[in-house]
């Protein structure tokens, strides 16, 4: 039994055993969503003082997707099989890139647009807009931007989700009082 303890302690954390690399890949997922869920814990924090939340909502989003694609990158080069494999595979990546991009497309478009939409803030959370929509021009407000799409609520309580890509490339009416610059109801 001590044998059994002994071993499982030696190659709990060795590299370069299948036990080693499943007890290391478990520290970096539990590193990972503990950084994670800082990342939120800091936006809600930092949210509270903010009047504009659009920019702070997609940053913690992509802060987030890094922390995961950081934890990967760590964990393949400390692990020596996954590092050779890695050697290797990057002799393909060009090939799966050009794959993946065609591939993902209309999902890279609409990352690229909530970028613009966040820099350039034509529209911010809260904004009363109009917009045309399948059912017809809708007055909705601005309920969420995030990385891929933009959450509207009509005055009928409907959630309308409008991709980013259709967001920076469609009409967009926002609504102002007349001469008071102060944004009106939707209704």
């Amino acid at each position: 039994m001590e044998d059994l303890l002994s071993a499982l302690g030696r190659d709990f954390f060795n590299p370069a055993t299948a036990l080693g690399a499943v007890g290391i890949g478990l520290v970096f997922v539990l590193a990972a969503i503990a950084c994670a869920a800082l990342v939120r814990r800091a936006a809600r924090r930092v949210e509270l003082h903010l009047s504009d939340v659009t920019g702070l909502s997609f940053a913690s989003a992509f802060a987030q997707v890094f922390v995961y694609v950081v934890a990967l990158i760590f964990y393949a080069h400390v692990i020596p099989d996954l590092r050779a494999i890695g050697t290797a595979l990057l002799a393909g990546a060009s090939v799966i890139s050009v794959i993946f991009g065609l591939a993902a497309q209309s999902t890279l478009s609409n990352v690229v647009a909530g970028l613009s939409l966040v820099l350039y803030r034509p529209i911010r959370v809260g904004d009363h807009v109009e917009l045309s929509t399948p059912k017809g021009l809708v007055a909705a407000i601005v309920e969420q931007i995030s990385l891929g799409y933009t959450t509207l609520r009509d005055r009928d309580q409907d959630e309308i989700v409008v991709p980013n890509s259709v967001m920076m490339s469609t009409i967009v009416i926002r609504k102002h009082d007349q001469g008071k610059g102060k944004q009106s109801s939707p209704t």
